[in-house]
């Protein structure tokens, strides 16, 4: 696939790196020369200098045969002009755009082809600020991840000692829960992948990931470690884009502090923001800290643009008594170092807001991706068309299917539509996936990728024949 990408900054830095993997001839535009020398230094792709959204600099970069347009600039206005010369002069089947502001999400048709000719949009600050109110939801969880409008979750716990799993194999999870059904997706130890079977003892440290019906995650984990208390008290550590959209979500559920450096933005924010105190002052102040209590908070989230601060902010919290602390941190080598150490959750926010980009970008019917240790694997939603005579899986039992090693059917969803505006009230059953499970058109099939280098295999097996049509 021909690809464009408009942006060479965190997001579309993260998009060319996943999309160039998977052997797509990518282009990016920025007018950043530095930016794209570094990034050509490390990646098989070309760059273009200029203004992503004049039509002499996509025509440079190859635009009258481009497959997908993917507008993730820093400004929303460029990335509109854009998509709308793109639809315009070159014709570009599809194109996606980044929009920062909620102005365009409250006027849809804007955005259809006799407007701006947006297909998708996509709010990276807005998908990282709902991710992390999940993992405030469920304080024991590394991830937790949605597939199936909300029906399924794949959650990733780090197994503790004194957890009542612990020491026990894989399959006695069935005898602890006889009335939930539950799978095992993969398990990561020491940072290598291990694959589940019934015999696996699962280890103190180990990183576990589940499937279940949302409804049944909070037994499950209880059943990996024990359960920590409710959250209610946030301390957030930076009032930008995303500190300011979770305070402000957050403040009707929880008690809410958030400490802003800049006094002009702190202002700001205390005027927005009713029910939140906002503190202007630096986060890795230990004076600070230790006046607005920070041993009782039961969730820091170091939330600033700079990595260094957050990862700072972050160990000193946990060191004045924090019981859970969350750094947002840009470089993936940075996340990779500390999380698990006495940081309990580093997140690089590329890496959360990409499966939204990649959901069109795979091959067939894929309703949702969602990124796994910070890019490494890979979790999808199939949606299966066609019969027994022109689909590769439909018909057979799941123990039947060539499915790669490393690769594996975690669940699978029936009965659910994608146009069925009831689908999120409860509308389709969960199945989890066993051995002798067949799967039927039309189901959601959710599978777990233990490397991203799985994806084309994956790919080729769950599209349809050519008879199909």
């Amino acid at each position: 696939m021909k690809i464009i990408i408009l942006g060479a900054g965190q997001v579309g830095a993260s998009v060319a790196e996943s999309l160039v993997s998977e052997a797509n001839e990518i282009n990016v535009i920025d007018t950043d020369i530095q930016r794209l020398r570094q990034l050509q230094d490390r990646l098989d792709l070309r760059t273009v200098v200029g203004n992503a959204a004049l039509p002499s600099v996509l025509r440079q970069a190859g635009a009258e045969d481009t497959d997908l347009l993917i507008a993730v600039t820093q400004s929303d206005q460029t990335n509109l002009c854009a998509c709308r010369t793109a639809e315009t002069l070159f014709k570009i089947p599809t194109k996606i755009a980044r929009l920062r502001s909620a102005d365009y999400s409250q006027h849809p048709e804007l955005l259809d082809t006799r407007n701006f000719a947006v297909d998708f949009s996509i709010c990276p600050e807005q998908i990282v600020t709902d991710y992390l109110l999940k993992l405030i939801e469920f304080p024991e969880a590394l991830q937790v991840l949605e597939f199936a409008e909300g029906l399924v979750s794949l959650v990733a716990v780090r197994a503790i000692e004194g957890g009542p799993l612990v020491g026990h194999r894989v399959s006695d999870l069935r005898r602890h829960m006889p009335n939930i059904d539950v799978r095992i997706t993969a398990i990561y130890r020491r940072d290598q992948p291990i694959t589940p079977e019934g015999e696996t003892l699962i280890q103190v440290g180990d990183e576990v990931f589940f499937l279940a019906a949302t409804h049944d995650i909070r037994q499950v984990m209880s059943e990996l470690r024990q359960r920590d208390r409710p959250t209610r008290r946030l301390m957030i550590a930076g009032g930008g884009n995303i500190g300011s959209r979770l305070a402000s979500v957050a403040q009707d559920r929880y008690r809410v502090k958030v400490i802003e450096v800049d006094e002009a933005r702190a202002k700001a924010l205390g005027s927005t923001l009713e029910r939140v105190l906002v503190l202007q002052g630096d986060a890795t102040d230990e004076t600070l800290l230790a006046a607005e209590n920070i041993d009782d908070m039961d969730f820091f989230l170091a939330l600033t643009n700079d990595d260094e601060n957050n990862i700072m902010a972050s160990l000193l919290a946990k060191s004045l008594g924090a019981r859970r602390v969350l750094a947002l941190i840009n470089r993936r080598a940075y996340a990779d170092l500390l999380q698990a150490d006495r940081i309990d959750i580093a997140i690089s926010p590329a890496q959360v807001s990409i499966g939204s980009l990649l959901a069109h970008v795979r091959r067939g019917d894929v309703a949702a991706v969602h990124s796994l240790r910070r890019g490494a694997a890979e979790a999808l939603e199939f949606v299966v068309h066609g019969d027994a005579s022109t689909s590769k899986v439909i018909g057979r039992r799941i123990d039947a299917l060539a499915l790669p090693k490393g690769a594996s059917i975690g669940a699978i969803v029936r009965g659910i539509s994608r146009d069925t505006p009831g689908a999120r009230l409860g509308l389709g059953q969960v199945v989890i996936a066993h051995h002798e499970t067949i799967i039927e058109p039309e189901d959601h099939v959710i599978l777990f990728l233990a490397s991203k280098e799985l994806v084309p295999k994956v790919e080729r097996l769950f599209q349809v024949g050519l008879a199909f049509f």
